[in-house]
C-alpha cells in the first residue's frame, strides 16, 4: 500500500499468537521458533516458555489453511497449540526521515 503524503510503500503485516502447551525451556523455545521459520515466512519469532506463547511476524497473508498448516508445525515438534490469535501489526519505531 502507497502513503501519498510520503510516497513510501507501506506493506501490510500480520501479527499471530499462539497460546502453546508443553515448552519447559530455552530448547524448546527454539524448536518452536525454527519449525515456525522453515514453514513460514517470517519477520520475527519469539516463544517464551514462561508465558506458553509464541508471536510471529510475516507479511504472508495468513488464509484458514495456512494457519491449519502453523498450527500443524508447531504441533509437529511435540507442543500443543491452544489458542491461535490474528491481527493486523504496524511497526513502531522511531525515523528520523518522518515529519
Amino acid at each position: 500500500r502507497a502513503d501519498a503524503a510520503s510516497g513510501e510503500m507501506e506493506v501490510a503485516m500480520w501479527k499471530i499468537t499462539m497460546q502453546v502447551d508443553g515448552m519447559q525451556c530455552g530448547m524448546c523455545e527454539a524448536h518452536v521458533n525454527e519449525a515456525v521459520r522453515n514453514a513460514f515466512r517470517v519477520k520475527k519469532v519469539t516463544s517464551s516458555h514462561s508465558a506458553g506463547q509464541t508471536v510471529l511476524l510475516t507479511e504472508q497473508e495468513m488464509t484458514e489453511e495456512s494457519l491449519d498448516k502453523l498450527k500443524e508445525v508447531v504441533e509437529e515438534t511435540g507442543y500443543r497449540v491452544l489458542s491461535l490469535q490474528v491481527e493486523s501489526y504496524e511497526k513502531k519505531g522511531f525515523s528520523l526521515f518522518r515529519r
